[in-house]
């Protein structure tokens, strides 16, 4: 699908769509709970079903209605099992270790990019620890994952440790995982912890190593917050955005900060935020803990005054797409002066952009970043293959349209 995007003012009130990334890790702290589980989960998208569709096929009942997940663990896990985790690195590098713990045989695939990205760190101290793993890609693994000590590099991805965390907490037997510097996307371990912990987790850290005891996860009545990721490009675009909590584990909830340090007025009232984005002068921004972010703050300092320069964001090479490369190619392709660096981007701001035809290039966050930049654009913007929006955000342009944006499907 392709949407038109016409320049325009978009206003109103929103609400911030669930979190995807606290809802993954609800859906599989639930099934490995000794009880059954509700959660409150107001928002779905593909990588979420991505999850549901791999835990059904383990032997968990999960059944929705409305924003009401009801999540019943198996008496039995199923084995011989084929998990198909769409293009979700979230579900596919999580579910390695457990489905491990499990002692089940599994078969993991997916399509777009998610047969290239790496894994290969977490498979190989999964290996050290009794798991059989056949090379390539769709991914087979045999045989239990053992309690033991752990050690992986926090280097490529937080996905690895938050899997063996997840893991490691269902076995009966203490273990430790150390995290290897230099550690990116850290504030999702936090996440990870906030909500394995919610369960009964007996988990304790000491800077860069955790402790996991044995502690059966207990169900219970559980809520996924609002996504700082997706309600970044609504505020982004002009909107008001409510259910956020200011004081969440998720990095991405540093958006308002990182705006004011660009020259943004930050409104903040009743528990909605709104920014005021019409006086931007050039930063420079250290990624490392919100890569999610890079595209929308790219769009948005792409008409900031003076020069702005992202880094330590080597790693969004490896997401659904080469990130970096699929920003500077959107924002290019709409009249903006951006350059790749080694690790991450340098933009020199113009006063407006000039719009035109640009490719998501699969990616979400690429789409949403397109709608950011249309509101500084002198023509329509058309984002071809803009339903990859879908996978974290697919009631976006609902929202869009809804309160003001200008969004028409092609």
């Amino acid at each position: 699908m392709n949407v038109r995007l016409t320049p325009c003012a978009p206003h109103g009130a929103v609400q911030a769509p669930a979190s995807k990334s606290a809802a993954h890790r609800l859906l599989i702290c639930a099934a490995l709970a000794k009880s059954p589980s509700v959660l409150r989960i107001a928002d779905t998208n593909d990588d979420m079903e991505a999850t549901v569709r791999c835990l059904r096929a383990l032997g968990v009942s999960i059944e929705k209605q409305d924003a009401a997940w009801s999540v019943t663990p198996p008496a039995k896990w199923n084995d011989n099992v084929l998990l198909d985790c769409g293009e979700s690195g979230s579900t596919l590098r999580f579910l390695l270790p457990v489905v491990a713990s499990l002692g089940a045989e599994a078969v993991f695939t997916g399509r777009g990019r998610l047969p290239e990205r790496p894994n290969d760190v977490l498979l190989e101290e999964m290996k050290r620890h009794g798991v059989s793993v056949e090379p390539g890609f769709p991914i087979r693994i045999g045989g239990r994952l053992e309690p033991g000590d752990y050690a992986i590099s926090g280097a490529v991805s937080s996905q690895y440790a938050t899997g063996l965390l997840l893991a490691l907490a269902h076995l009966d037997q203490p273990s430790t995982l150390t995290l290897l510097p230099p550690i990116v996307s850290a504030p999702y371990l936090s996440v990870t912890l906030d909500v394995l912990r919610r369960f009964g987790a007996q988990i304790a850290q000491s800077d860069n190593v955790y402790t996991i005891s044995p502690a059966a996860l207990r169900g219970g009545a559980f809520a996924a917050e609002g996504d700082w990721s997706g309600a970044a490009a609504l505020l982004a675009c002009g909107f008001r955005v409510g259910g956020l909590d200011p004081q969440s584990a998720q990095g991405d909830r540093r958006f308002p900060a990182i705006m004011a340090a660009c020259g943004a007025r930050v409104l903040q009232e009743d528990g909605t935020f709104q920014l005021d984005c019409s006086a931007l002068r050039g930063t420079e921004i250290d990624a490392g803990d919100v890569p999610d972010l890079v595209p929308v703050l790219a769009a948005l300092l792409a008409t900031a005054a003076g020069e702005s320069r992202i880094t330590n964001a080597q790693n969004l090479r490896h997401k659904e797409s080469d990130r970096l490369a699929a920003t500077t190619a959107l924002l290019c392709a709409l009249g903006a002066d951006v350059r790749e660096t080694a690790d991450g981007l340098l933009i020199r701001g113009k006063p407006l952009l000039s719009g035109g035809t640009a490719d998501s290039a699969n990616d979400h966050r690429i789409v949403m970043a397109a709608a950011v930049a249309a509101q500084k654009c002198s023509a329509p913007v058309i984002v071809r293959n803009a339903q990859a929006i879908n996978k974290s955000f697919p009631t976006f342009f609902n929202l869009y349209r809804t309160q003001g944006g200008a969004a028409d499907v092609q």
